[in-house]
């Protein structure tokens, strides 16, 4: 459970939440990211509150301004790894299926798996599977990205590689970096760090 949690971001920043298991910091990140709704308080987001939506809206608000990482990839397994990026762009509908497909071939070619575009996430290695997952968490260019443990599953040398992915494209784009880890070099990385413990922030 959470307390007493008084936390601003600033547009571009990067952070790293950090802190024992259960003190709540994929609670945390769960509701800034607009998957789960506080019992008290308040989550605003790009000038949004984000309890005046109701659920249709907010998987829309999310679909559009907000991309995520997760320590388990969470791939879909019948689709290759173009066709896996594809799926934010498809779901905002924004762009023609050209533009769609040729952004889902740019991405992958940048995370350095140009050449496995047709691959499914079981001809991948979980390096290659996070940087799937990592292309598709930008591909709608995203205002946020909420990572959780996104090197958990690695080892150190493909976490490494991650980690400078995650830190290069978050500098390109422009985009808002919350992160959740144990991983002592991309915590770090990050800009500011957020200690929590016992539910509450604990320092830096």
């Amino acid at each position: 459970m959470l307390r007493d949690i008084d936390l601003d971001v600033a547009a571009g920043e990067s952070i790293a939440i950090v802190g024992p298991s259960g003190s709540g910091k994929t609670t945390l990140l769960g509701l800034l990211a607009g998957l789960d709704q506080p019992s008290h308080g308040e989550v605003s987001l790009l000038g949004t509150d984000l309890a005046s939506l109701d659920e249709d809206q907010r998987a829309a608000f999310r679909a559009h301004n907000i991309g995520f990482v997760f320590q388990t990839f969470q791939l879909i397994p019948t689709l290759t790894a173009r066709e896996n990026v594809l799926v934010p762009l498809e779901l905002a509908g924004a762009l023609p299926s050209q533009e769609r497909a040729a952004r889902a071939a740019d991405l992958l070619h940048r995370v350095g798996l140009g050449d496995r575009l047709d691959h499914y996430p079981a001809q991948l290695s979980g390096g290659e599977q996070q940087r799937v997952a990592l292309a598709r968490a930008f591909a709608n260019q995203p205002a946020l990205l909420f990572a959780d443990e996104p090197t958990g599953n690695l080892d150190s040398e493909t976490g490494g590689l991650v980690i400078e992915l995650l830190m290069r494209l978050n500098t390109e784009a422009g985009t808002t970096l919350v992160l959740v880890t144990h991983d002592l070099d991309l915590a770090g990385r990050a800009g500011r760090r957020i200690r929590l413990a016992g539910g509450r922030i604990a320092g830096n």
